[in-house]
């Protein structure tokens, strides 16, 4: 069963790493971010993102890209990862490079569809996502509260919740 877990999760990586490498994402940032679930269990987020404008509709508006990994480790073997696939939108207060407020719906894919006790269902989730940050020794500090469901595609839809706090860099 581990040889299993250890080859799904080979796959989610390899697919994230695909999708990190197309010509569109040549000017990404990098994302680390850590916290907690509404469980208790300790959650570890590591992505790339690129920001577009969307100047043509308002001066500080503009789109996040986000893809990469959520390591959510737990107790006795309860282990759990997934692939995310996050777009939001974000306005910035302030000019360019003041505090920012982002929100979006995104999508994740889980290695299993349990978590500390929580019944997911089914391995694919929405993740809405909401955050705020601003700039920071060359990058940007932020915080982030994220909900995971199935949106009732399959009961049990338990669903669980998210808070972090991030730093995103340019390399």
């Amino acid at each position: 069963m581990a040889i299993l877990k250890q080859g799904r999760l080979a796959a989610l990586l390899l697919s994230g790493t695909i999708i990190c490498s197309t010509p569109t994402l040549a000017h990404a940032d990098l994302y680390f971010a850590a916290g907690a679930t509404s469980e208790n269990t300790v959650v570890v987020s590591i992505e790339i993102d690129r920001d577009y404008s969307l100047q043509h509709w308002h001066p500080q508006l503009s789109l996040r890209l986000a893809t990469g990994v959520l390591l959510l480790p737990g107790d006795e073997g309860d282990d759990n990862a997934a692939w995310r696939l996050t777009p939001a939108f974000r306005y910035t207060f302030a000019g360019e490079r003041g505090v920012f407020a982002e929100a979006g719906i995104g999508a994740g894919v889980f290695l299993n569809t349990h978590l500390e006790g929580q019944e997911l269902s089914t391995a694919f989730q929405f993740e809405d996502r909401l955050a705020i940050g601003i700039p920071f020794a060359g990058g940007e500090l932020g915080a982030s509260l994220m909900h995971y469901s199935n949106a009732g595609i399959k009961r049990p839809n338990d669903g669980f919740e998210t808070l972090m706090l991030s730093y995103r860099t340019a390399f």
